[in-house]
């Protein structure tokens, strides 16, 4: 098979001829028809990821065809069209049997465990409990762009905060999963105000249902300025960025009682910010929480909501490019520039 791979960290993306995966028992194989370039696999490319090393081939937003199936995969079968979350679960821990397949023990991360979907096939195992059949109406360019970014946003907002109709949410950081989560905000009945430092990302907000936008490059004190225009303070915040200064600003953005749910993978100096305890958690009151991935479970939630009109996530994508570009597309989040979701579709 075809797949980028690099041999050191933070060098060239190669496409070469690479061995098949072998079918878990368990399992599938996928081929891949399209992947998102996520800001995740470019910290693994720079080496901040623990679980990844070099060689590697990244990749975990994947939508794709079953060509095989393993001898104890009972659910799927060859020519299902399938995606799955990013964390593939164990399925029968007690956590996985609450609904809480996001924080198993034993799970398996695609493209940082082990080889991800920058190839033309990979190796899903635990096939029963993670993947998912795709609806007809979701084609594979949308359905890759959803596998993290747009999952994680609505887990953040539906699941962990219960963000409600009516509730202030404020977005730091519109990369694509600010730009998902102001789309599920808007799709909920929240008045979103979204955040950055790119004008253009801020247009792309809007587009996607933003009430208000606020550039924080010229501002003193972002919080304030959140604060003042959603009349005291967002109900929901959500860093989706992950450095120290947009977790302040996120939490310092709400409202009393407000919560803040921490999406941004926080890394290096940034997982260890100050926190005012006095002012924020003692006397406002604010709730701190983390979100990370989806339960192939609740992808149908988020389906019916694509049915039903409410959001559209192909509206996310703004590039679509060649296996051969995944390098540059990984080198271009250098810059925190561009705006919108990149997918390959070309393999």
């Amino acid at each position: 098979m075809r797949a980028a791979i690099f041999e050191h960290f933070n060098g060239p993306l190669e496409v070469r001829d690479l061995p098949d995966p072998e079918c878990p028992a368990d399992g599938a194989i996928v081929r891949v028809r399209a992947c998102g370039v996520c800001r995740s696999d470019w910290h693994g490319w720079k080496g901040t990821d623990p679980d990844v090393s070099a060689p590697h081939v990244l990749g975990h937003e994947f939508a794709g065809v079953i060509e095989e199936i393993g001898p104890t995969c009972r659910r799927h079968k060859v020519g299902d069209r399938v995606t799955a979350p990013f964390i593939l679960a164990c399925g029968t821990c007690a956590e996985c049997i609450g609904g809480d397949a996001t924080v198993c023990a034993d799970q398996f991360v695609v493209g940082f465990s082990g080889w991800g979907a920058f190839a033309e096939r990979l190796a899903v195992p635990r096939a029963d409990f993670n993947l998912v059949t795709l609806p007809a109406d979701i084609d594979d360019t949308a359905a890759a762009g959803m596998g993290c970014r747009v999952s994680t946003a609505f887990r953040a907002l539906v699941d962990r905060a219960r963000l409600r109709p009516g509730e202030w949410l404020a977005v730091h950081g519109c990369g694509g999963v600010g730009l998902s989560a102001t789309m599920i905000g808007a799709a909920v009945g929240a008045p979103v105000l979204a955040v950055d430092v790119n004008d253009a990302a801020l247009e792309m907000a809007r587009a996607l249902g933003a009430t208000e936008t606020l550039n924080a490059a010229a501002l003193d004190d972002v919080g304030e300025a959140v604060r003042d225009l959603t009349d005291g303070g967002a109900h929901v915040s959500l860093d989706a960025l992950g450095i120290t200064e947009t977790f302040h600003n996120s939490v310092r953005s709400l409202r009393r009682l407000g919560r803040h749910v921490q999406v941004g993978l926080p890394l290096e100096h940034h997982a260890e910010p100050t926190l005012p305890l006095l002012e924020l958690v003692y006397a406002r009151q604010i709730s701190i929480m983390g979100t990370r991935g989806i339960a192939a479970s609740r992808f149908p939630a988020m389906f019916e909501m694509i049915a039903s009109g409410r959001m559209d996530p192909s509206k996310l994508v703004t590039k679509r490019i060649s296996l051969a570009d995944a390098g540059a597309a990984l080198a271009a989040m250098d810059r925190y520039t561009g705006s919108g979701i990149t997918v390959i579709d070309r393999f």
